[in-house]
């Protein structure tokens, strides 16, 4: 994927924004300037020309990077765009970047590498490689290629091989990789241990519901807690999903997969965090023991719930994994979930949406996915809908009767069960590419995981 040294035969990589493509293509000789016209290249976004040598192999490689921006370019996508277009060969960038330019490069370039070929039969991988751009940390390229490929195999495989007890496993193996201290609770030991909401949504599913538990780190460190949507497969329950909006369910554990993805990012950095990894892992599923449109469950802090609609599950397991990560008074808590379709008819696939308790840290993370191209939108905790979740015989329900603002409802539905920690972060995301496109094949999406990660290293790096 990467080479320390130029090799013999090493193909120059020229990227070119639109503005410069004229004054860039006079430079070049004769045969790349009539190549290049031949085939009316403009440097549009993302648009590869190779020019061939006399005996048509790539003498070179271009690739348009459309108007250059009025801000700070991420090249992380640039990057990304490559690999799979590229023949196999040794390659190396023609012009130097700077230093975080150059590691969004790489990081794109590994990212780019990324195939889920688990259920295929695969020919013999293509060999190519880039010449490591001078400034380039080549552990934390790898430590991000890693935790990221993690996260995207796990949402791609199908709920027949990702139940909660395989999501349970994915995450113990990292813990025991990173010597964190972990539980699991399984089954009725969650009704014994307060865990009420947990089971009520899982206990219909063939593979019991359970709650996984991982810390890591020094006591003497922030408090740093993660908790992750772990809905493994969702039928909506009772309140049965269409058949096309079933078909994508396998990905409703992508929140859980995003955390451990960050973890494992935190832990082989060895940030100097008390890491801890919070993921409810259930089945939304239908049968005799399914819970029910009417029924009221408890919770772990005490609120009394009526369901509404057994397909807004992903907060009802939320409510009680985050009222554990809350009795711990963490510094930061931040939670993600593929949790409503209303923030993707607000925001779209790309952009995650982002609720917050804190002004500033919303700036900060905001200004960290827009430099990692890994972007999210803050919406707001509107407390003047709070009254949209009320309920004649409990304590709150689970939706809201009006058919607007369902994400900022599933977001102060989850904000009842915050109280003690510092800051608070709420993440509803899409975890899915829905369009093929350079670098970004149609399939699972961390969205959220380099940006958190980003901020991490930057608020407690050593």
């Amino acid at each position: 994927m990467f080479l320390r040294e130029d090799r013999p035969g090493s193909v120059p990589i020229h990227l070119v924004h639109e503005e410069d493509v004229e004054q860039w293509r006079a430079a070049q000789p004769e045969n790349a300037r009539n190549w290049l016209s031949a085939n009316n290249f403009k440097a549009e976004r993302h648009r590869v020309i190779l020019i061939p040598d006399a005996r048509g192999r790539a003498s070179a490689i271009v690739m348009g990077l459309g108007r250059r921006p009025s801000g700070e370019e991420s090249q992380f996508w640039h990057g990304a765009a490559l690999p799979d277009r590229l023949p196999e060969g040794h390659f190396h960038l023609v012009d130097t970047l700077p230093a975080s330019a150059a590691s969004q490069f790489a990081c794109g370039w590994a990212y780019g590498h990324y195939k889920f070929d688990r259920y295929r039969r695969t020919a013999a991988p293509r060999t190519i490689h880039l010449r490591l751009p001078n400034g380039v940390d080549l552990a934390e390229i790898e430590r991000v290629r890693s935790a990221t490929n993690l996260a995207r195999d796990l949402i791609n495989t199908p709920a027949n091989d990702m139940s909660p007890e395989a999501l349970a496993h994915a995450a113990l193996e990292i813990g025991r990789r990173y010597g964190c201290r972990h539980r699991v609770i399984i089954g009725d030991d969650l009704l014994a241990q307060r865990f009420p909401a947990i089971h009520a949504v899982g206990r219909a599913a063939a593979v019991a519901p359970r709650l996984i538990d991982l810390e890591w780190g020094q006591p003497s460190h922030p408090k740093v807690t993660l908790v992750g949507k772990g809905v493994c497969f969702d039928t909506g329950g009772l309140d049965i999903k269409p058949g096309a909006s079933m078909l994508l369910m396998k990905k409703d554990m992508g929140g859980a997969a995003v955390a451990l993805a960050i973890a494992q990012m935190i832990m082989d950095a060895k940030l100097p965090v008390r890491l801890r990894v919070i993921i409810p892992a259930v089945e939304n599923a239908i049968s005799a023991a399914a819970y029910r449109p009417g029924d009221v469950i408890g919770t772990r802090k005490g609120l009394s719930v009526e369901v509404g609609n057994t397909d807004a599950e992903g907060r009802l397991i939320l409510c009680d994994a985050l009222a554990l990560a809350d009795e711990d008074k963490p510094d930061l808590l931040i939670d993600m979930a593929t949790l409503t379709g209303a923030a993707r008819v607000a925001l779209g696939p790309e952009l995650p949406a982002l609720f917050c308790t804190d002004d500033n840290l919303s700036a900060d993370l905001t200004r960290v996915a827009a430099s990692e191209a890994d972007p999210m939108w803050r919406l707001p905790l509107w407390a003047g809908y709070d009254d949209e979740l009320s309920s004649k015989i409990a304590d709150l329900n689970n939706v809201s009767s009006s058919g607007f603002s369902g994400a900022i409802f599933g977001a102060l539905f989850l904000k009842r069960f915050v109280s003690e920690a510092q800051r608070w972060v709420h993440l509803d995301l899409y975890a899915w590419n829905g369009k093929e496109r350079p670098g970004r094949p149609v399939g699972a999406e961390p969205h959220c995981a380099r940006a958190v990660y980003a901020y991490m290293k930057q608020r407690y790096g050593q």
